[in-house]
């Protein structure tokens, strides 16, 4: 189980990485061309903001799993250093009905845009929230685990 886990996650990570080097390449070719030839790629700038927004949210499930979300934890451990587990959970249960709220409102944008065609790319516009649909659902999982077991994931990122 853990090494598909760990491979789904090193799939994320390259799929993250592609993303953005399309996107590097799109954007510095429509700026050679705009500024050097008069024309450009009209479906880049579309392009380019769908992979942005697929970026940010499985980038945001990814650095939680990894536990490199921002976390001010100084005053809880110092003045509160007994009730931090519990805090911890608290957060978690937190971050698991935020996370329920985004797949939700996600799968409804999805399901009620899918047919909404781009005139530029031919793509739908329900892919930008279709990356909310699944960034949802892993920081939703993530979220679920962690409130059972804190450490299970961070365990296997020691493992690589």
């Amino acid at each position: 189980m853990k090494k598909i886990i760990k491979w789904m996650w090193k799939i994320i990570d390259v799929l993250i990485t592609s993303i953005l080097a399309v996107m590097v390449v799109l954007v510095f070719t429509n700026v050679v061309l705009r500024y050097g030839f008069s024309s450009g790629i009209r479906s880049s700038v579309e392009l380019s903001r769908l992979g942005l927004v697929w970026i940010v949210l499985l980038g945001a499930a990814a650095v939680l799993r990894r536990g490199e979300h921002l976390a001010v934890t100084e005053f809880s451990e110092r003045f509160f250093p007994s009730a931090v587990p519990i805090l911890n959970r608290l957060i978690w249960l937190v971050i698991l009905i935020s996370s329920s709220m985004l797949f939700i409102g996600a799968l409804n944008q999805t399901l009620a845009n899918w047919h909404n065609i781009s005139p530029l790319t031919g793509l739908p516009s329900a892919l930008f929230a279709l990356a909310g649909v699944i960034s949802g659902l892993l920081i939703g999982l993530i979220s679920l685990v962690r409130i059972f077991n804190p450490s299970w994931l961070l365990e296997q990122e020691d493992d690589e």
